[in-house]
């Protein structure tokens, strides 16, 4: 593996692959903050046209971290297609990202590919992508899964629909959740972020919810987002649990942390499959973000790009229903300002699509971030242009629990009449019965949330 090259005269030599892998990452404060980042703009192109080089073979021989070390790196070695990597292991980086952005090929021929690729090889290729290159890239691929409904579909743009309450107020939630319906918000799932993680305040929470979308048959999933073993215990307790949720990382460590392992996720799979509400096949939902690693001081040198796409490799072992990324929320600790946040979100959707997985986006920030409403909104348009499978929105982009702002109702579906886009199409039939949507776009009642009052 040739780790050298001169440019402009100076010569750069790396280490090794991780240290490529780092340096050729577009500017991130995470990375500056852990030391591995490229200490000028000349050294980052330099690590660029050396990974350019690498073979998907040599990525591959030279795992970032031994499978021996770290269950993650396992079920990404593990999921491996054999024979399609067979097909592409002498491929250079650069020659996969001309095949990926070549116009000969597109949803049917990447998703065949993607199972021959490790995570490493993923993050790989998306350094080596400008913005408008994981656009168009990401928007080759159509992935559909179905809980109780099939969300995903070329044309479509589906929402979660976040009605938190800083007291779990059941009422509270309930006001929130008229809105967003009223906007046609909702089909991928109502999620609740709890601020109690105790298991009855949960069933609580999962018992309003599905009797609010049985009351008005409203074809959806609802899930609430305690920690994974409140989940399961609230299941167990008979509560209608449509999903189970869980935030993960892309390091075992990292897991550990976040009180989870391999074996937990596999068990909480099967109980949603055998005790849970939804109709599936699929019945997780993930979450991540770039940074999460180093906050929990498991990142073991690697960049958080790299890091993140790790995090999508263990996601696709469990055939999730959906994933996002939470791409602005940790802090300006992991991305400093508005250019590093719409760069991430975009990393991340392309590289969660280039997996397989049904990736969605929390476009959001925190107050703390050099960012405003204008630049998330920008990044809306860009994913929505890159075919995102689903965004999260909260009333009037604030949300009052967790303090943070992210898309709102209203901009979710503004977005979806710019780009000619609906919800699923089972939610959009009921949409039509409830009067919120008339010929595939808003109707004159949208935003009334009076509509759900008996």
């Amino acid at each position: 593996m040739n780790l050298n090259t001169i440019l402009g005269g100076i010569s750069y030599t790396f280490t090794d692959l991780k240290e490529v892998m780092a340096k050729a990452n577009e500017e991130k404060s995470g990375d500056r903050l852990a030391g591995i980042a490229a200490e000028t703009v000349q050294e980052r192109i330099a690590a660029k046209v050396v990974l350019s080089e690498i073979l998907l073979s040599e990525i591959r021989n030279h795992t970032l971290i031994p499978i021996e070390n770290d269950e993650v790196s396992r079920i990404i070695e593990g999921d491996v297609n054999e024979r399609i990597f067979g097909e592409l292991k002498n491929w250079s980086v650069a020659e996969l990202r001309e095949y990926i952005l070549s116009n000969k090929v597109g949803d049917r021929e990447l998703k065949r590919i993607s199972k021959g690729l490790n995570s490493e090889m993923i993050a790989a290729v998306a350094k080596l992508m400008s913005n408008l290159d994981l656009v168009h890239a990401a928007n080759k691929v159509e992935i559909l899964t179905t809980c109780n409904i099939t969300i995903g579909h070329k044309g479509t743009m589906s929402s979660r629909l976040q009605p938190n309450h800083p007291t779990d107020n059941v009422d509270g939630m309930i006001a929130s959740l008229k809105d967003g319906l009223s906007y046609g918000i909702g089909d991928a799932v109502i999620g609740i972020n709890p601020v109690n993680d105790s298991v009855e305040s949960v069933k609580r929470l999962l018992h309003a919810t599905k009797d609010f979308i049985q009351e008005w048959e409203i074809p959806t999933q609802n899930c609430v987002l305690a920690h994974v073993t409140t989940q399961m215990k609230a299941i167990e307790q008979g509560a209608p649990a449509d999903m189970i949720f869980q935030s993960i990382a892309g390091t075992e460590i990292a897991n550990r942390s976040f009180g989870i392992t391999a074996e937990l996720i596999g068990e909480a799979r099967e109980l949603a499959l055998k005790q849970g509400t939804g109709s599936g096949p699929q019945v997780m939902y993930f979450e991540t973000g770039q940074g999460s690693e180093l906050s929990a001081e498991a990142h073991h040198g690697i960049d958080q790009l790299t890091l993140e796409s790790r995090n999508y490799g263990f996601a696709r072992h469990f055939d999730p229903y959906i994933v996002n990324t939470v791409v602005g929320f940790i802090g300006p600790e992991y991305l400093y300002n508005n250019k590093q946040v719409i760069r991430a979100g975009l990393e991340d959707h392309f590289m969660g699509k280039m997996h397989g997985i049904p990736m969605g986006v929390d476009i959001c920030y925190t107050n703390h971030i050099k960012a405003d409403q204008n630049d998330i909104e920008d990044l809306g348009v860009l994913l929505s242009a890159a075919g995102v499978n689903f965004i999260i929105a909260t009333p009037m982009g604030d949300d009052v629990m967790l303090n943070y702002q992210s898309m709102s109702y209203h901009d979710v579906a503004t977005l979806l009449q710019t780009f000619g886009k609906t919800p699923a199409p089972e939610y959009l039939k009921w949409l039509e019965k409830m009067g919120i949507y008339e010929n595939g776009r808003l109707s004159a009642r949208a935003g009334d949330p009076t509509i759900f009052t008996r």
